[in-house]
This record gives structure tokens, sequence and C-alpha cells, in this order.
């Protein structure tokens, strides 16, 4: 197959997809536009009474050690106790309940005021005279509405008759508060019923962290974009502004906290060198005046110069040693909570560094982690086993820093007593003076460094600064990200369709009986040879000369087609059968023959649908005494029993006679056969109405004496299950040369959807009761 062929195959698939949808739901189209309509309406309604909300944003500038944000080197150096952040790590402590609490708390949100009006109420901020404050927020009793007015000139609140002062504590049924004047309040003088609620600051705590968005604007940046949504737009400003002044205000707390311990160090230090410096000091004033030495010579200079410095260094090593106990101290005696890390003042190993932040940040997030989820939570086990894991590598760079450093002194220890046997050539009153000179430079040294310490811990701690910066406070947009008007109008309008699309579908699925011609095509093989809509006329005839009506041109369409079933002078003999009973084969054989005794041709019709006979009503011979039943018995002759009809003189009936009690035992008595072959030596046509192949079997006993047997289905009527077992069926019980007609095919939509005929074809009334005919039967007996 070429190219074009495939594409021409395709567009005509789709072309028939599209038309299917389209015929299958244009007839709706009145239920399209009122569900279209009523959803445009729900639509303007939720957007007119929905509280709109605004969305702030706020960002702020991070230290990342990864992302190379570094300070100026003057900044840097006051900033002793800052360190590098993590962005990921920063994000967490900043929406973490203890800095949303402290924001709750500030701004005091647990005691939210609304304006009550007459379909909705709206939280309010700039619109209330004044602020509700709790002494005790954490243990507050909630309340849902407590009503309340503000007089402007004498400033008092008055709730239940009662008035109470602003700007003071006072004792009120719901604890102790505080009410304050609002800073941001303007508001017009009237305004609706105000009323204020009390929340627990832990439904706060938990709406703000439901509200709140935080993230970085890149992967590779290092600012943090803050957003929270809230009714009131400047409310939202001032929350993201408190959340950055808490999360600034907790870091500088930290690192004071952090440079406290140190200066306290470091003065306890100075204190003990000072007194001992003071003390060798003394004992050297009094070692000169009692031995009346003035000063020390040039080989004593000498090698106090030589022994100074290793005497720096071993002092400087000793305060290392102490740092390390301080910090391995620390380390031991944690647990996984985390705590303020110890100054590492002197140590220069960057790894021991990035090991305690590592840990500190491990605890912090463990620390949140098992508060919120618990300590089996997967995460919290997995902080904790790497808070383990990070304990010994601390541990062990520590041992290993006091191995080296115990090494450094001991080398140093060994230079010293180099020196102190030159110190034996030195005449023995000068000896003396240069150890006691030697002690009061090694205080001297130490006494220095720790000067220099104290003063830069203390210009750090009076120097403090954010490890982070403000980009933007806290901006609302000017129009509410929630509802989307766009959003809600095509999500009204596609919704509604939707919803038509359903009712439709579930209405239709409901249905167990076929609709659709494409559903007799996917249920069975059998082609479909013809269509015939509802005829509302109320006419069982519905053919004739005079008529070119649509179901005239369909009887005509269906007549062309037994051409292509093989029906022509020699194979005559049409069989109409359906499923059940109602389904207008009656109605089908009848005007079927009328069409074809249209063209010229004899037409006999034979009413075999012994149970149930409706073609002599329809030609009006319900007096019919005689029929094929006499024939079939022998008391009467074929010509006998054939009469032309008034609507053709080319259309002859032969009615069904009397009904009698075993019509199949009568089919296959033999006289059928006779039947059919004198009637095809005296007519074109022969047409045979019979009965439903459900639950009897003449259809199945005539199908093999005709040419082609036509299976009328019925449009709302006919099961479909019964077409899924036609193939099945006729593979076992064969109808010779099978095919459909589709019958009954009514508009759909909402202009009604019943499934009866109006001219009552088949065996139902218009009410859709079984019809009841009393018959006399020439064996004696009454039937129904």
């Amino acid at each position: 197959m070429s190219n074009s062929q495939v594409n021409k195959k395709n567009g005509f698939q789709q072309d028939n997809i599209v038309n299917q949808i389209v015929l299958r739901y244009l007839p709706y189209w009145p239920l399209f536009i009122i569900m279209v309509l009523l959803g445009v309406l729900c639509s303007y309604l939720y957007i007119r009474y929905t509280t709109p909300v605004y969305e702030a944003t706020a960002t702020i500038l991070v230290k990342d050690e990864r992302k190379g944000i570094d300070d100026a080197q003057i900044m840097e150096s006051l900033n002793l106790f800052g360190g590098k952040k993590i962005v990921e790590n920063e994000i967490e402590i900043i929406r973490s309940r203890t800095l949303l609490r402290e924001v709750a708390k500030n701004m005091k949100l647990y005691a939210p005021i609304y304006e009550e009006g007459r379909v909705n109420t709206v939280p309010v901020f700039e619109k209330s005279p004044i602020t509700v404050e709790l002494r005790e927020p954490d243990s507050l009793i909630p309340v849902k509405k407590v009503y309340f007015t503000y007089n402007k000139v004498s400033k008092l609140v008055t709730i239940e008759g009662k008035e109470y002062p602003v700007d003071q504590w006072v004792n009120a049924p719901w604890g102790v508060m505080r009410f304050s004047l609002n800073p941001y309040h303007h508001a017009p003088e009237e305004s609706k019923p105000l009323y204020f609620a009390l929340v627990p600051v832990k439904m706060v705590v938990k709406y703000l962290d439901s509200q709140l968005s935080i993230g970085p604007t890149s992967k590779q940046s290092t600012v943090i974009v803050l957003k929270v949504k809230d009714p009131i737009p400047k409310r939202g400003e001032l929350i993201l502004n408190e959340l950055v002044n808490a999360y600034n205000g907790a870091n500088i707390r930290d690192k004071n906290l952090l440079a406290g311990r140190t200066l306290r160090f470091v003065e306890d230090r100075l204190h003990l060198v000072v007194s001992e410096l003071d003390s060798v000091e003394a004992n050297i004033q009094k070692y000169k005046t009692r031995n009346n030495v003035v000063d020390i010579s040039a080989q004593g200079q000498l090698f106090l110069q030589s022994v100074g410095a290793s005497d720096t260094k071993m002092s400087e090593i000793g305060v290392q040693l102490s740092v390390l106990k301080e910090v391995e101290d620390y380390v031991r005696s944690q647990k996984e909570d985390a705590g303020i890390v110890p100054s590492t003042l002197g140590i220069n190993d960057p790894i021991l560094g990035d090991l305690l932040t590592r840990l500190y940040d491990a605890q912090s997030q463990y620390e949140r982690l098992k508060i919120t989820a618990g300590e089996n939570n997967p995460m919290a086990v997995s902080l904790r086993e790497q808070i383990n894991r990070i304990k010994p590598n601390i541990l062990a760079n520590i041992a290993s820093q006091k191995r080296n450093l115990e090494a450094s002194r001991s080398d140093l220890a060994n230079t010293s007593s180099h020196y102190s046997s030159m110190l034996r050539t030195i005449p023995q009153k000068e000896r003396e003076l240069l150890e006691i000179s030697r002690q009061q430079s090694i205080k001297n040294s130490i006494y220095t460094f720790l000067l220099q310490k104290r003063e830069e811990t203390a210009l750090s701690y009076n120097s403090t600064v954010s490890d982070s910066r403000i980009i933007d406070e806290g901006e609302a947009s000017n129009e509410p990200a929630s509802p989307n008007k766009p959003f809600v109008y095509l999500f009204g309008f596609f919704g509604s369709l939707a919803a038509a699309i359903a009712v439709i579908a579930v209405r239709e699925g409901l249905n167990r009986n076929i609709l659709f011609r494409s559903e007799i095509e996917s249920s069975t093989n059998v082609p479909v040879i013809g269509e015939v809509i509802n005829d509302n006329s109320n006419m069982p005839i519905v053919i004739s000369p005079d008529k070119r009506n649509f179901v005239s041109e369909q009887f005509r369409q269906i007549r062309t087609s037994l051409t292509y079933l093989g029906i022509n002078s020699r194979r005559k003999k049409i069989l109409v059968t359906s499923s059940i009973s109602g389904e207008g084969k009656s109605f089908i054989a009848a005007n079927l023959a009328v069409s074809l005794a249209l063209t010229d041709k004899k037409v006999v019709l034979l009413e075999l649908d012994l149970r149930k006979p409706k073609l002599s009503e329809i030609f009006g011979l319900k007096s019919a005494s005689s029929g094929i039943t006499n024939y079939f018995i022998g008391d009467k002759e074929a010509d006998e029993i054939i009469k032309r009809t008034d609507i053709n003189p080319n259309l002859f009936l032969i009615s069904a006679g009397p009904i009698p009690p075993n019509p199949s035992e009568l089919i296959l008595n033999g006289k059928i056969q006779e039947l059919l072959a004198y009637l095809e030596n005296a007519f074109d046509y022969i047409v045979i109405d019979t009965a439903p192949v459900s639950p009897v079997t003449d259809a199945y006993l005539l199908s093999q004496l005709c040419d082609a047997t036509l299976y009328v289905v019925r449009h709302g009527h006919t099961p479909r299950v019964f077409l899924q077992m036609l193939d099945e069926n006729n593979k076992i019980k064969e109808l010779k040369n099978l095919a459909i007609i589709f019958n009954g095919v009514k508009s759909r939509g909402l202009k009604g959807y019943g499934y009866g005929y109006g001219y009552g074809m088949g065996y139902e009334d218009g009410n859709g009761n079984g019809v009841v005919r009393k018959k006399k039967s020439i064996f004696g007996k009454i039937k129904v």
C-alpha cells in the first residue's frame, strides 16, 4: 500500500471518529447549553463569594559554602563565628516550626479578627481598629466567635456589655489579654460586625506551613525566595518580614552564644596567666634585690632570645590541646540532640571544622524530625546513623591532632634541654636569673596571645552580623493568586461539558439495548443492509405509490439491497424474523412486500408467526377464519387460503388462520415445502413473517427453506446480548444468507427517549403492555 493510500485511509478513519462523536452528542445540544450556562453561573458565584488570596514574596541571600559567596576581607575578619551555610539546610530552618511559632506569637496570629457578612465571613487586618494579644498564647482555650465593638472616643473595647481599656493587661473570660490599637488600621467608620477567634498556636503554625513556599531561584543560586499566600496582602508582607527577622535573629543569637562562651574561656585563662605572671615578676624583683644582679650578660640575652621562640610555640600547643579537649568532651558528652559547638580557637584544621559543621547540621535536622515524625521515622533513623558515623571521625581527627601536637611539644622539649645545657656555661647567679626570666617570657607570650584573642572575640561579639542579607522585603501582588478567574471560568466551561457527556454516557451506558448502528457492527459480523427511522404517523403501511417520504425511500433502498443477497427471479423466498417480540418484524415484512409489489411484481406475504400473528390486523383481515393452519391440517388447499389485498393488486396475503397449540410440529409435517413449491410457480417474490428466534425454533426451521433471512433489530428495544450471541448461535443453528435491518431509529436528545412504536408494530401496545387477543381455535379451545 502506497503512502498516499495509507494517509487517505488514516484521514478517513479520523473523519469517521469525529463524525461518530458529533452524531452521538449533537442531539443533546440543549443539555450542553444548559450545562454550560450552569457551569459559567457556578464559576461566577464561586469567584464572587470566595475570599481572594494574595501571594506575597520576599528574597534573601545566604552564604553557601558550596557556591562561592565571599565577604570582604574586613567583614570576614570581624565575622569570626559566622560560617558558610548550605542553602537546603537554611530552607528547612526558615520553615521550621520554631520560627513559625515565633512569627505567630509576635504577630498575634492566634487571635484573628473577622468581618461578618451576609453571605460569607472574611478575615480582616487593616479594617480592625484593635489587635488582641494573650499573655500565655500556648495555653489558650480555643474560641470560635467573640463579638466586640471599639469606642474611638473613650478608647474602650466592649465585649458582651463589659468594657476593657486598651494597652493594658486585663483579666477576661478567655485569659489574661491585652487590646492594642492597630497601627495598620484604616477603614471607614461604619463597618460590618467584627469578632475575634482564638486558635491554638499549633494550628496557626500548621496553617502557615501549608501556605508557605520556600526555594532557591535556581540550582546554583544562593538566593532564597519566600512566598506566602494570605487573604490580606499587608498581613502576608508582614508575615514574610517577621519570618526573615526571626531567622536572622536566631542566627545572630547562636553566633553570640558561641562568642560569649569563647570570651568566657579566654577571660578565665587570662585571669590565670595574669596571676602567674605577677608571681614571676615579683620573683625576679626579689632575686635581683637579694643578689645585687642588675642585668643579664650578652650570653644570657642570646639564650633568652633562642629559648623564647621555643617557649612561645609550646604555649600555643598547650592552648590548642586545651581547645581540643573541650571539643572532645563536647563530642563524647552529646547524644543526638544539637548543641552549641565549642570554639576551635587556634585550631587551623579545616577538616575538623567541616566535620563539626556536618555534625551540628545533622543533629539539628534530627532534633526537628524527631519532634515532627518521631524517633522511629526512617529519615530520623538515617540521620541518627549519620551522626554516629561522624562522631568517630571527629574523635579520630582530634586524636591525630593530639599526637601531632604532642610530637611537636616533644621536639620543642628536646630543644629546650639543649638550651639548658648551654645554661650551665653561664655563672650560677646569672643562670638562676635566666631561669626566672625564661618563665616570665613564657607567661608574657601566653598573656599577649590571649589578649589578642580576647579583643578579636569582643570585636566580633559587638559587630555580629547575620549570614544572610535581605534582598527584597515582603511585597504582595496586586491581583489575587486565587481564585484565578480565567482558570475558574475555563474549568466551569469544560467541566460542564464533561458533566453533560458523563450524564449522556451514564444514561446510555445503563441502557442494555441497541442504540447505535456501530454497536450492531461491533457485536456481529452480519451485514446491515438497511435502516428504517421511527415513523410517528401511526400508520402500519408507510409506503405507497404516491408517497415520497423518507421512510418510503428507506424501504426502496432495502428493496435494492436484496439484489446483493442474491434475491432474483429464481431465488425469491425471503424470511423475516427478529430476536424477541416487539421489534417490528411484521411491520418490515408488510412494507417490504408492498415495496416489491410496487415494481409490478406478484408478491405473496405469508403470516407464519403462528403464535402471535400480526399481518392480518395490518391488512384489515382480523376476522380471517382460514389460513396456513387450515392448510397444514388438510382442511384447505393452497389456492383457497391466498387472498388479494386492497393495498395493491399485486400483493397477496396468506394469513395464519386459527392459532394452533403446536406450531413447530405443524411446520415440520412437510406441508410447508409443498406450499412453497406451489407459491414459487405462481409468484415473483415470497415474503415470510415468522416468529422471533428466542425462545422458539420456527425461524431456524423455515430459514433452510428460504433464500435469504432478514433479521430485524429495533433501536432501543433489542437487547445487546442477542446480537453478541448471534454469530455463535448461527454456527450451531444457521439462519441462511443472513442480513440485518435496523428498525425504528429514533432521534436522540432531550425530546424523549421512548423505545416503542406508535403504530403498534410488534407485540406490545403503546403503554408497553402485551397485546392480548382471543381467537376461537378449530381444535375446540380458546387460545391466548
